[in-house]
């Protein structure tokens, strides 16, 4: 076997093992992720999948980069070619209801399911879910930011609270779909945003 094909095979392993612990981390969050359940939802030996990661803990912060990687193909990139600003914001925030409503992830919004997983916790795990959060917000914030400076959005505009009400609404979509199997969540989310981004 060559080095080359050995190298691709290891980084295939690596994937279908990351793909699987999405799905698995989705509707059982990332504690319920084991290594006896990867290994035999795989066909693999507990050592085959141990190797790749070494710990639980890289693991589960390889799936939030996994998961991370699914999200910005799912919402940023659809958005990003939109005008920045006021444009912008609005196409993010229909990919990001499209994303929730499209079930692109089983259990709903990989972080939102992550975050109440590991708020009260301490540790690498809850920090990386704190900063995909504080990286989307400066996103939304920025947007907003440049909404208002070029006309679109009121003067007054605070940023930081259209920020948080976004990201309000969506993780109140996020609860309906979910939780309630709501067929009405994503148009009433999709009302609430047009609300706010007029």
């Amino acid at each position: 076997m060559s080095p080359r094909r050995s190298v691709a095979e290891a980084l295939g392993t690596r994937t279908a093992i990351l793909d699987r612990s999405v799905a698995v981390a989705s509707t059982e969050g990332l504690e319920g992720l084991t290594i006896g359940r990867l290994a035999l939802d795989l066909g693999m030996s507990k050592s085959g999948v141990l190797g790749h990661f070494g710990s639980k803990e890289t693991l589960q912060l390889a799936v939030l980069d996994r998961a991370a990687e699914v999200f910005r193909a799912e919402v940023w990139e659809p958005a990003q070619p939109a005008q920045p600003g006021l444009p912008r914001l609005r196409a993010l925030c229909e990919a990001w209801i499209s994303y929730l409503e499209r079930g692109v992830f089983p259990g709903g919004c990989f972080f939102v399911a992550a975050a109440h997983e590991f708020d009260g916790r301490k540790g690498p795990v809850r920090d990386a879910v704190a900063a995909l959060f504080d990286a989307w917000r400066e996103r939304l914030r920025k947007e907003a930011r440049r909404a208002v400076k070029v006309g679109d959005l009121p003067a007054g505009t605070d940023a930081d609270q259209l920020a948080f009400e976004l990201l309000g609404v969506v993780m109140a979509l996020n609860h309906a779909i979910q939780l309630h199997h709501d067929p009405e969540a994503a148009a009433l989310a999709r009302r609430a945003v047009r609300a706010r981004l007029i």
